[in-house]
C-alpha cells in the first residue's frame, strides 16, 4: 500500500504518534511513540522486554494514529502488522529519530544497556482525518 504524500510529510516530522498492540486477553495498550518510514512503511523504535514488543511478537496486528504537532485533529489513522522486528540498525535509527523529535543525541533514559528493537510496519489500511 502506498503512503499518501501528506502522511510521508507528517513521518518525517517530530510528529505525535500512539501504537496500539492487543494484549493477551484481547485488550488493547497503547503507547505514546516517536514514529518514521522508510518511504512504503512505518518505523518504531522499541526496546526488548518491553510489553508492546510481547504483544507484537505474539499478534503482530497494530494501530497507529499520527497526528499533526500543530493540528492534533489532523491525523492518519493506520491499521498494519509488523512484518519485520530486528537489532539491526536499531541504535543507530533511535539516534535519528533523537535528532527530529529533541534536537539533540537520545538520552537513553533505560540505560545503555537497553536492546533497541526496529519495527517495520506494513499499512493495510490507511484513513485520513
Amino acid at each position: 500500500m502506498e503512503l499518501p504524500g501528506d502522511l510521508l510529510a507528517l513521518l518525517s516530522e517530530p510528529s505525535l504518534c500512539f501504537l496500539s498492540t492487543v494484549m493477551p486477553d484481547g485488550s488493547p495498550q497503547l503507547t505514546q511513540t516517536w514514529v518514521d518510514t522508510d518511504g512504503t512503511h512505518l518505523l518504531v523504535n522499541t526496546v526488548l522486554g518491553h510489553q508492546k514488543q510481547r504483544n507484537i511478537e505474539r499478534d503482530p496486528r497494530v494501530a497507529l494514529n499520527v497526528a499533526d504537532r500543530e493540528r492534533p485533529s489532523r491525523y492518519y489513522a493506520i491499521r498494519g502488522q509488523v512484518i519485520d522486528m530486528t537489532e539491526d540498525g536499531a541504535v543507530e535509527h533511535i539516534e535519528k529519530l533523537s535528532q527530529r523529535y529533541l534536537g539533540g543525541p537520545y538520552p537513553w533514559w533505560g540505560g545503555r544497556d537497553q536492546t533497541r528493537l526496529l519495527l517495520t510496519i506494513k499499512p493495510d489500511r490507511i484513513n485520513p482525518t
